[in-house]
C-alpha cells in the first residue's frame, strides 16, 4: 500500500535557547520619535503625508503593509506614535516581520546571522520563538485571527520591551494587525511545534480581516513599506474581492492613495502605464501592481526611494509634527 513520500522527521532537530544566540540588533537600536536633523523635502514624500492627513479628518483608513526591514531598522516606534494618534488604521506584516516584533519584545534583540547559523544548521532554531506557532494554534482554535492573538499574547506578557511592539500596540489601541505567511518561508515553520493546519487557518483569517478593510479603501490610503512580493500580491488579491463585492453593490473603490517605499531605484517616475514585459521593472510586483494597476481607474501613487532610517522619520514628521510648528 502506497504510504506517500518520504518525510523528514522534526523529532531529531535539536533547538537551543535565544540566551546562547548571537544577535545583529537591540532594542537599543529602536529609535525614540525624534525631529530629523534634516527631513526630506521630497515633493512626493510631502504629498504622501498630505493625503494621509486628508484621510484620516474624512474617516478614511490608512493602512500599512510592511515587511521586516521596518522593524530591523528600529523605525518600530515611529508607527505607533502614528497608531496612537489615529493615523493608522491596519497594520499589515509578513511572518518575518512578526517574529522580529515577538523577539525584541521578549528579549531586546533579534536578527541572526545566516551565514553564521546555517554552516552547523542552527539557523532558525531557537527554543523561544516557537511560541509564534502556538499562537497560530490559538488563533485557529478561537477563530481569531494570528495577529490579533499575538498581539494579545505580547500585551499580557511580562516581556520586558514590550512597549517596542506593533503587534502589541496594535492589539492594545483595537487597531487590525494582520499577519501574512508563506508556509516554509519563517524560521518557525522548522520547528516541531509548527502545525501547517493552524498557521493556514489563522493567516487566512488574517487575509479575511485584511480584505474587509480594504473594502473601505475609497477615499483612503495604502503604504507598502518595505515589502515586494506579501504587499502587493496579498493587496491585489483582496482588492478584486472587495471591488467584486462594491461592484455588486453599484459602488466602487477607486479614489485612493497608493505609496511604495522601498530602496529599490525606477527609470521613471510616471506610473500611467505597465513597462514592457522585456524591461526588469515589470516583475517589480510593487511596480505593476501598487504603482499602475489598481489605480489606474481614478487614484494616484507615488514612489518613495530611500533607506527607511531616512523616510520613515520624514513622513512621521510632516504628517505628526510639521503642521504644528514644532522646532525642530
Amino acid at each position: 500500500m502506497w504510504m506517500g513520500y518520504e518525510r523528514f522527521d522534526r523529532s531529531q532537530l535539536k533547538l537551543r535557547p535565544l540566551q546562547e544566540r548571537v544577535h545583529d540588533m537591540l532594542v537599543d537600536e529602536v529609535e525614540r520619535p525624534q525631529p530629523p536633523a534634516a527631513p526630506l523635502t521630497d515633493s512626493d514624500l510631502l504629498a504622501v503625508a498630505q493625503r494621509l492627513k486628508t484621510a484620516r479628518s474624512q474617516g478614511r483608513p490608512v493602512i500599512v503593509m510592511t515587511g521586516a526591514h521596518l522593524v530591523k531598522t528600529g523605525m518600530g516606534r515611529y508607527f505607533i506614535e502614528l497608531m496612537e494618534q489615529g493615523l493608522v488604521t491596519h497594520v499589515a506584516m509578513n511572518g518575518a516581520t512578526a517574529i522580529h516584533d515577538y523577539e525584541l519584545a521578549r528579549i531586546g534583540a533579534t536578527t541572526e546571522s545566516v551565514e553564521r547559523y546555517i554552516r552547523e544548521g542552527q539557523f532558525g532554531l531557537w527554543t523561544e520563538t516557537g511560541a509564534l506557532n502556538d499562537a497560530a494554534k490559538e488563533a485557529a482554535d478561537e477563530d481569531l485571527g494570528y495577529g490579533e492573538v499575538l498581539g494579545r499574547t505580547i500585551c499580557q506578557s511580562d516581556f520586558p520591551h514590550r512597549d517596542v511592539s506593533i503587534v502589541g500596540a496594535a492589539y492594545r489601541l483595537g487597531i487590525p494587525a494582520t499577519i501574512h505567511v508563506a508556509v516554509g518561508q519563517d524560521i518557525i515553520h522548522e520547528h516541531p511545534n509548527c502545525d501547517g493546519g493552524a498557521l493556514g487557518t489563522a493567516s487566512y483569517t488574517d487575509f479575511l480581516i485584511f480584505t474587509r478593510s480594504v473594502q473601505d479603501l475609497e477615499g483612503g490610503v495604502l503604504l507598502n513599506i518595505g515589502t515586494a512580493v506579501m504587499g502587493p500580491e496579498v493587496y491585489l488579491k483582496a482588492l478584486s474581492m472587495a471591488r467584486n463585492v462594491a461592484h455588486q453593490r453599484g459602488e466602487s473603490i477607486r479614489h485612493f492613495t497608493t505609496a511604495v517605499f522601498d530602496i529599490q531605484p525606477v527609470s521613471s517616475r510616471d506610473f500611467s502605464g505597465v513597462p514592457a514585459k522585456s524591461d526588469p521593472e515589470y516583475y517589480h510586483r510593487f511596480y505593476k501592481t501598487i504603482l499602475v494597476r489598481t489605480v489606474k481607474d481614478g487614484g494616484e501613487s507615488f514612489y518613495i526611494q530611500g533607506e527607511h532610517q531616512r523616510t520613515i522619520p520624514s513622513l512621521w514628521w510632516h504628517v505628526l509634527h510639521e503642521s504644528k510648528g514644532d522646532a525642530r
